[in-house]
Parts: structure tokens; sequence; C-alpha cells
């Protein structure tokens, strides 16, 4: 269903209008490698600095928790997990709690909080490298929109296939044309972007059963 459980997650101040005049092709070209420049380096190809800050996921985690009936007997994987930096908050407020994560950058597995760093392994999306049901739920933010609409269907099914009880995802949407004009201004990365509406139609095509949100920036 449509929930918001990032809703406690800290909204940060974007300057939509002045990356929309200043972006460049080139910037999102070098975005879409997901190297070090994305994460670590100008802020006009990504982050501009990707580093741990407990204030971002640590409200989330109890609103997972709750919604998912998480314990320390679940197991839980995050796609496109980048440093690790939810993982690594959901194991410190759900002790015992089994987590794992992929991503596509080497460079974030690389260089992911170090006690992730035996929890987390380079990987795409639309090939996840587990058997069908290894997770009570899957989590991936801002990530399947990254991706060629075939491709991103193709992970919306991964997802399906190897969580056994949930999964929460947030994908780039908008739900009227100034949105959909902030969201080409803002946007980076995604190669997938629908109004709302067609998200829902296309979670139907694909088969994806779980929870969803929308990044709107």
């Amino acid at each position: 269903m449509e929930i918001d459980l990032m809703e406690n997650y800290p909204r940060t101040k974007r300057n939509v209008e002045e990356r929309g005049k200043t972006k460049s092709e080139e910037d999102r070209a070098i975005a879409r490698r997901f190297g070090k420049e994305f994460f670590d380096g100008d802020r006009s190809h990504g982050y501009g600095g990707f580093n741990y800050q407990s204030r971002f996921w640590q409200p989330v985690i109890p609103t997972f928790r709750q919604h998912f009936k998480l314990s320390a007997e679940s197991s839980v994987l995050d796609v496109g997990c980048a440093k690790g930096f939810m993982l690594h908050d959901m194991a410190l407020l759900i002790p015992g709690i089994t987590v794992k994560g992929v991503d596509i950058s080497a460079y974030a597995i690389e260089n992911a909080i170090e006690d992730m760093k035996p929890h987390v392994q380079v990987a795409n999306a639309n090939h996840l490298p587990f058997p069908d049901k290894s997770f009570d739920m899957v989590i991936s933010i801002n990530t399947v929109h990254n991706l060629e609409r075939n491709e991103c269907g193709q992970a919306l099914r991964e997802i399906e296939r190897v969580s056994r009880r949930g999964s929460f995802i947030t994908v780039d949407a908008y739900r009227n044309e100034e949105e959909k004009r902030r969201m080409y201004d803002w946007n980076l990365t995604g190669r997938t972007i629908m109004h709302v509406d067609e998200w829902k139609e296309f979670f139907k095509e694909v088969g994806y059963s779980g929870d969803y949100y929308w990044f709107i920036p």
C-alpha cells in the first residue's frame, strides 16, 4: 500500500531551482557512475559528501520496526544500501537482527561504515544474489528508479522474489505539473520517473505487491 514510512526522516532544504539552472548532461553522466564523485565529490555531481549522521536514520528505524514487526529474529535486505548507514542504525536499534545490503557502487561498498562491511556487497538491483524468500523485509530507498523502465520492473520483481513477508520502496514521482518541473530540475540519476498513478499501474504490471512511497523534491 501507499504509506510514508519515511515521515520521520529529516527534510533537507534543497535549492531545486538553482540546480535546474546549472546542472549539465556531464553532471548527470558523472553522477550516474555512482563513484567517488557522486558520494564524496562536488555537490553538482551528487551528495557533496556522504557521511554517517545518526539524526537521519535513527528516527526512521522505529517506524520500520513497528510496521513490519521487526525483532532480533528478523532479517532485512537493503537494496541500494550505499555505505550501509541505515543498516548500521537498524542493527544498533534492533540488536540481533540480521542485515544485508547490496549496491551497484563499488566505491560505496569499499567505503561502507566499518561494522557493516561484512554484510554488504556489490550487486545490481535487477539481479539480487540471494535465493527466493531470503529476507523477512526488503527496503529500497530512491534506488530502482535509477534503472531504465524494463530493468526497473525486473528490480521490483527481484525484490518481490527475495522477500518473505514485506517490502518498502521509494521512487522519484510527481502528482502535478509543478512537482514534475521540480523533479526534472533536481534529478541527476533517475531514469524512470512517473506520475504517482503511473507508478501504481506499473507496480501491478510487474507484480510488485509491497509498500511504497514517493520521493518528491
